[in-house]
């Protein structure tokens, strides 16, 4: 079959053909329609991400969408190794994948899926969001990010903060449910200051973290000085990416003298199974939650060339 294959790490895969997968007891073969590039999926590809497994040729890949065996389609998760989702065929265990609506093409559901869990995933299953809530985006200016703002709108939230460097982009976010925009290229105590009024003049309940690092650092220090002005203040923390930096400065004595709640959300602290469900009724509400992405279907073909570019749509290889 033809394949995107990884012969080696900081190399963009090739296409070329590859082995096809057979599939054993509890399996079941996918032919595959779509399959999205994503941060997590070139992570995994170079050797760097904490589930990578460190050994070589592989077929890159995390999720897609294609038909089972009797014609059904799917958005599927989690091939077998080496066998990734950037392939005309792969092979998944039974229970990891979910329908794809009618109203959702292709290219479109393997665009929205890996984002859209990330935010859907945090907001029900690690932070246990409840209509009425706050939400704090803190990087909004990606894909994920301006999905997050649509899916805590979607389920209920009464507010919705976003944060971001990019100024074009961030000018664009109020039309997709932000109520406050907060830019991180400003003075350290002007920020501060604009941390100090969302938490103690709106309050936050619930903080979708995408960078980590100085930010997030940033973002703690201001809410462990709310919370000293307002004991009952209660904040769940939620990491979803570190895109600014693997680690931060952080005191034990945050965490002891309040109510911040700081937990993970990704592979591993959700079950495989769970995730894949979480994408399912994330699908079923792209149409009545009007969700969108912007997505740019590129063919298989030519995975070489486009591994490596800087992309303001979501690419989405096609076989």
């Amino acid at each position: 079959m033809h394949a995107a294959v990884v012969r080696r790490y900081g190399e963009p895969p090739r296409h070329e053909t590859f082995q096809d997968p057979v599939a054993s007891e509890g399996e079941q073969l996918v032919r595959v329609s779509a399959a999205a590039l994503s941060p997590l999926v070139k992570s995994i590809a170079a050797g760097k991400h904490y589930s990578s497994k460190g050994v070589l040729p592989l077929v890159p890949g995390v999720d897609g969408v294609g038909r089972l065996a009797d014609g059904s389609r799917v958005y599927f998760a989690f091939p077998r190794f080496p066998y990734g989702s950037m392939a005309e065929k792969t092979v998944v265990a039974s229970g990891l994948w979910a329908p794809v609506p009618d109203q959702v093409d292709d290219v479109t559901a393997a665009a929205i899926a890996n984002p859209g869990m990330s935010s859907w995933a945090a907001l029900r299953e690690r932070a246990h969001l409840q209509p009425g809530e706050s939400v704090l985006v803190n990087g909004a200016t990606g894909t994920a990010g301006r999905l997050a703002i649509q899916i805590a709108r979607h389920m209920g939230a009464r507010r919705v903060v976003v944060t971001g460097r990019n100024p074009e982009v961030l000018k664009q976010l109020g039309a997709l449910g932000a109520d406050a925009v907060i830019s991180l290229e400003q003075p350290e105590d002007a920020l501060a200051a604009r941390y100090e009024e969302e938490f103690s003049t709106h309050g936050v309940d619930v903080v979708l973290d995408y960078l980590w690092g100085a930010p997030a650092e940033k973002l703690l220090r201001a809410i462990r000085v709310a919370a000293h002005r307002r004991p009952q203040l209660r904040v769940r923390f939620v990491q979803i990416g570190s895109i600014a930096g693997e680690t931060l400065p952080f005191p034990a004595s945050a965490l002891r003298s309040s109510q911040l709640e700081l937990v993970g959300s990704g592979i591993g602290s959700v079950s495989n199974e769970r995730l894949v469900q979480v994408v399912g009724e994330l699908l079923s509400a792209v149409v009545p939650a009007g969700l969108s992405v912007q997505a740019e279907a590129v063919p298989l073909s030519s995975v070489s060339e486009v591994w490596e570019g800087a992309h303001s749509d979501r690419v989405v290889f096609t076989m």
